[in-house]
């Protein structure tokens, strides 16, 4: 299951290094904020191996695109979910395009050329 979100970038926190049986590993946590809906919500995601390099150049108050998965494991009992994500970048403008019903967006969907309209017609086609 694959998401996404846009969000503002609050908090990056500092990377976490270990050692592990397949090697060494790097992972990093950022805290974004919902800015479309009425009461904004904070998310923590976490971020594994070179993708971290991800956000080095972002810096808090950056409107950003994450792409996450959500992950749940037990541990004694315990339930734990992990929002990881796998892809992160600023966000541009373009993302807040509607997607029309065709999967196309409304910039993409060609307009009827005059040829195509129904013979004798004299209304225009909208």
């Amino acid at each position: 299951m694959s998401l996404e979100i846009t969000a503002t970038l609050i908090q990056v926190m500092p990377e976490v290094t270990g050692q592990g049986q397949k090697g060494p590993w790097v992972k990093q946590e950022f805290v974004v904020e919902t800015t479309t809906e009425k009461f904004p919500k904070k998310i923590c995601f976490s971020i594994w191996g070179e993708k971290t390099a991800a956000l080095r150049d972002l810096k808090p108050g950056t409107p950003i695109k994450v792409f996450f998965n959500l992950e749940s494991r037990e541990y004694q009992g315990r339930w734990y979910t992990e929002a990881r994500a796998w892809q992160i970048g600023p966000a541009s403008p373009s993302t807040h395009q509607p997607v029309a019903a065709s999967g196309q967006t409304p910039s993409s969907v060609p307009a009827p050329a005059v040829d195509e309209l129904p013979a004798g017609s004299d209304d225009l086609p909208f």
